[in-house]
């Protein structure tokens, strides 16, 4: 169930509270990226202490390993990762096309990925056939095998299985590869229907940059019966494509419904996909630049390897309150990198998440104000 709570005066930004098996999700609220049912570099008893209501796992990964029967029989995603709050889980579409195309980044700098498409063997109909990256296994994905994955994950919120398009694409190719979207999305529907196993399902809308395209998507989908609208495809090669596609589309999905940003979630696209509707966004944008030696604070970005950091005896942000700052000094997390310590991830990635998650609920205060 979707509830919302405020809608601005100023913007179509709103305030919200989607309510699953495993607990209540404050909107807007960033997603934080578990690939293999972990966000790297942190244990889940850890992350459910930071307070994020909603993490996103790959049933792609989980489905080559460690198996989604083996997940069943400990009792679904939840027990087996041990996190009793909300997980939304995809339909493996992604990853099993950016094998196929490369991802979207590596396509527009030009980068390809050889080995990786030789891994899809067969794009049809029915579904994709590849090989495991893991030992070379044949798998045939389906939209009604990558359900059937979900329900055995037990994830609150599903995805429908789509094509990814790349960013470099035909009009007449794209416009075929939306319409075998659909078809899949109504198979995955129907499917899901037969068993809801208290589970939402988000439709994924797709069209490329062709806003054509996303406004036949929206009337497509938004007649079926979905509980949700992801935005999905590729948002474009810069800020200003992606703010003309969610400007043109979210207007299109109904207002009663929760919708969701795949994988976009760096602070300017959530600035801007807040003012424009967006209520959920996932991204490992946070994780990765903790990885990397960057830290997030309400001052700017810091960069914890700078040498000026060696005799920096403070926290990250004296006034933030995650397990980071409130127990290590910059000069120590600095040491910690340069070390090659594996703790100075855990560390710079419980900060970075902490972060996030009191970004989210400092913006939820600001629409209640008028302020976004």
């Amino acid at each position: 169930m979707f509830e919302i709570l405020y809608q601005s005066k100023k913007s179509a930004a709103r305030v919200g509270k989607i309510f699953t098996p495993h607990g209540v999700i404050d909107t807007p609220n960033f997603v934080a990226v578990g690939t293999n049912g972990t966000i790297k570099a942190l244990d889940n008893a850890t992350v459910s202490e930071i307070g994020l209501q909603l993490m996103f796992c790959n049933t792609y990964h989980l489905l080559l390993q460690p198996g989604t029967k083996v997940i069943k029989e400990a009792g679904g995603l939840h027990n087996f990762i041990h996190r009793q709050l909300p997980i939304i889980t995809d339909s493996g579409g992604f990853q099993v096309f950016s094998l196929a195309y490369g991802s979207v980044s590596n396509e527009l700098k030009g980068r390809g990925n050889k080995q990786s498409r030789n891994l899809v063997m067969k794009i049809g109909e029915e579904g994709v056939l590849f090989r495991s990256y893991r030992d070379g296994s044949k798998v045939l994905l389906t939209p009604e095998s990558s359900i059937e994955a979900q329900k055995d994950l037990g994830a609150d919120i599903i995805i429908p299985f789509d094509e990814l398009p790349p960013y470099h694409i035909k009009n007449d190719a794209l416009k075929a590869s939306l319409a075998r979207t659909h078809r899949w999305e109504k198979r995955s529907l129907d499917t899901h229907l037969k068993n809801r196993n208290g589970q939402a399902i988000y439709a994924v809308i797709h069209g490329g940059i062709d806003l054509d395209l996303r406004k036949i998507s929206c009337d497509t989908l938004t007649k079926l019966d979905f509980d949700g609208f992801a935005i999905g495809g590729s948002m474009g090669k810069n800020k200003q494509e992606m703010h003309a596609i969610l400007e043109h589309t979210l207007p299109l999905l109904p207002k009663e419904k929760p919708n969701h940003l795949l994988g976009i979630g760096d602070l300017e696209s959530i600035d801007m996909g807040i003012a424009l509707g967006i209520d959920t966004f996932d991204s490992s944008y946070p994780m990765r630049t903790a990885r990397h030696g960057l830290a997030l604070s309400w001052k700017g970005p810091i960069r914890l390897t700078r040498a000026s950091n060696a005799n920096a005896f403070r926290p990250i942000d004296e006034n933030c309150s995650c397990p980071t700052c409130q127990h290590f000094s910059l000069a120590y997390i600095h040491h910690l990198f340069k070390a090659k310590e594996l703790s100075a991830l855990s560390l710079a990635s419980i900060h970075n998440l902490h972060f996030m998650v009191e970004y989210m609920a400092d913006i939820r205060e600001k629409i209640a104000a008028d302020l976004i």
